[in-house]
C-alpha cells in the first residue's frame, strides 16, 4: 500500500480523491489492478467509508476506475481513453454552450500539422496500414456507427504517426466529440462523407510532401466541416419543433 496521509474533516471526499488519484497517475496502480476494499482504504485514510465511496465514485465517474459485480468483482483500475472527455463534450453540446463550427475551428488549427508531421514519419508500415484504410473506407457499409468506424481509421493512423502524444490525444478527443455529435444528431439521410474523401490526403503523406499534406488536410476539413454545420442545424431546428 503507498502512505496515504491522514486527512482534515474539510473537504474529506475531495481529499480522498485527489490521493487516490495521484496513486493511479504515478503508476502505484496500474490498469487493471483492483484497489483494496473501501473498509481497507478508509482505514488507512482515517476517514468514514463514507467519505471514500464518494471519492471512488468521482474517480469512476471521470474514467478512472471501473466497478464489477460478483465473486470476483471490485474496483478495478481503467485504461484512461477519451471517452470520458468527449462524453462531457456531447453535454456542452446538448446544452448549446459549445458548437460545430467551434469544433471545426479547433480541427482546422490541429488536423493540417498532424498530417504534415505525418508525411515526415512515413514508414513502409505507416504506408501499408494507410493503404488499407482508404481499401476499407470504399466497403459497403451496414450502418452510421459502421460508417463512422470505416472513415475516421485514417485520422486515428495519421495522429498516431505524428509523433506528438499531446497531438494525438488532441486529435483523438475531436474525434470521439465528432463522432458523439454525429450519432446523438443521427441523421435521417446518408451524411458522412464519400469514399476516397481521404485519398489526396493520403497520397501526400505517402509522397512524404508535408506541405501538401496540410494543404489537403485543410480542403479536407473545410468540405467535411461544411456537412457537419448543416448537420448541426437541422440538429437544432428538430429540437425547437419538440
Amino acid at each position: 500500500m503507498p502512505t496515504f496521509k491522514p486527512i482534515k474533516q474539510s473537504r474529506v471526499s475531495e481529499e480522498v480523491t485527489e490521493q487516490m488519484k495521484r496513486s493511479i497517475l504515478v503508476g502505484y496502480f496500474k490498469s487493471g489492478d483492483k484497489l483494496p476494499s473501501e473498509r481497507e482504504l478508509s482505514e488507512q485514510f482515517k476517514v468514514s467509508r463514507v467519505a471514500v465511496r464518494e471519492a471512488l465514485r468521482v474517480l469512476e465517474n471521470t474514467g478512472f476506475l471501473t466497478t464489477r459485480q460478483g465473486v470476483t468483482g471490485g474496483t478495478f483500475v481503467t485504461d484512461l481513453t477519451f471517452e470520458h472527455l468527449s462524453n462531457a463534450f456531447i453535454d456542452l453540446f446538448r446544452a448549446e454552450k459549445i458548437s460545430i463550427p467551434e469544433l471545426v475551428q479547433v480541427r482546422l488549427l490541429v488536423e493540417p500539422e498532424i498530417a504534415k508531421q505525418a508525411a515526415l514519419n512515413i514508414d513502409q508500415n505507416y504506408a501499408l496500414r494507410l493503404k488499407d484504410a482508404l481499401e476499407v473506407e470504399g466497403l459497403p457499409v451496414r450502418n452510421i456507427t459502421d460508417d463512422l468506424d470505416k472513415k475516421t481509421a485514417v485520422h486515428y493512423i495519421l495522429a498516431e504517426m505524428c509523433g506528438n502524444r499531446f497531438f494525438e490525444a488532441l486529435e483523438r478527443s475531436l474525434m470521439a466529440l465528432t463522432r458523439r455529435v454525429v450519432l446523438v444528431v443521427n441523421p435521417s439521410e446518408p451524411f458522412m462523407h464519400p469514399a476516397g474523401m481521404h485519398r489526396p490526403i493520403v497520397d501526400a503523406v505517402l509522397s512524404g510532401n508535408a506541405d501538401s499534406a496540410a494543404m489537403e488536410m485543410e480542403k479536407h476539413t473545410i468540405e467535411f466541416g461544411e456537412n457537419l454545420i448543416k448537420m448541426e442545424q437541422t440538429y437544432r431546428d428538430r429540437r425547437k419543433q419538440l
